[in-house]
């Protein structure tokens, strides 16, 4: 196990790299940062000229994606076009976007598999085809419409949360923004739990856990949904970081500063280190999810073994 982490970890280095690299070139070569921060105005040529030093962007691209890789680990990300470090920036976006990824994902993970495990145990049955045709309904709802409905609803006609979640953004005010960003991630859920279940249900280690008269709430719990799992749990693997950059959305209609709020202000106002910055983190939560799922399918499944 531990040299396999070790070379996972090592595989890592080159992904990190190209992809932070792209993100780079895309943010850096395919715009001009010294004219976004001065917007309609043109700048002096000689003031241009010393930004562009104080910024390291006189240098080729190559030289200037080093630089800004050396100040990183560091700990050093730059400082944002409005004067304020980006560092700055993600000790107060990051808690949020966290928060709300937890209450996401313990909603999609438990509620998705609970409905997953009904549907795929009675395939067939009316609760199945319901529950099928709610959640293709889910997935056909974008975002910003089921969000917003759901924060009149809630929010202004019942009253029964705040519609707009205050700076300190507890749990229990994320309740229903984790709900809203969870709502397309819990349908793949359930739908991937009721396929993988009623795969299994006719495997062969299943019949054979039934004929030896094991109770049926163990066979289900103990064999079939362990192995029933491991697609699931890839699943909501890779779907950390995705809910994590796609908040976007969410955030801004319940008006929370988080991650998806920063970087659709650094995008909007061509703010690149800001952008540069929240997606080179948001690559290293990629990466490191990843691994955590791999390492998560010897728990489920015995029979996986790494070497």
């Amino acid at each position: 196990m531990g040299r396999y982490v070790i070379r996972r970890l090592l595989q890592m280095i080159p992904v990190f790299v190209g992809s932070t690299f792209l993100i780079f070139v895309m943010v850096y070569a395919l715009g001009d940062p010294v004219a976004a921060l001065f917007g309609e105005r043109a700048p002096d040529p000689a003031t241009a000229a010393q930004i562009r030093r104080d910024l390291y962007l006189d240098h080729p691209l190559w030289q200037q994606y080093t630089h800004y890789m050396a100040q990183i680990f560091q700990g050093n990300f730059g400082t944002a076009f409005t004067g304020q470090p980006v560092l700055e920036l993600m000790g107060s976006a990051w808690p949020l976007t966290i928060r709300l990824t937890i209450v996401a994902i313990i909603v999609e993970a438990v509620i998705g598999v609970i409905l997953g495990i009904i549907t795929g145990l009675r395939r067939g049955r009316s609760v199945d085809t319901g529950v099928l045709v709610l959640t293709l309904i889910v997935v056909s709802i974008p975002t910003f419409v089921s969000g917003y409905v759901l924060q009149f609803l809630f929010g202004v006609k019942w009253g029964v949360v705040n519609p707009s979640v205050s700076p300190a953004a507890s749990f229990d005010e994320l309740a229903l923004p984790g709900v809203v960003l969870a709502l397309v991630s819990l349908a793949y859920v359930t739908r991937l739990t009721r396929t993988s279940i009623a795969e299994n249900t006719r495997a062969d280690y299943v019949r054979t856990a039934v004929a030896k008269g094991l109770p049926r709430r163990r066979v289900i719990l103990r064999h079939l949904l362990r192995n029933s799992l491991i697609p699931v749990v890839t699943f909501i693997g890779t779907d950390i970081g995705a809910l994590m950059g796609g908040a976007i959305v969410t955030e801004r209609i319940f008006n929370i500063h988080g991650v998806g709020y920063q970087l659709y202000q650094g995008i909007l106002r061509q703010n690149s280190p800001t952008v540069v910055g929240f997606v080179t983190i948001l690559v290293i939560v990629f990466l490191v999810a990843n691994l955590l799922v791999d390492l998560l399918y010897a728990v489920l499944d015995p029979r996986i073994r790494y070497a």
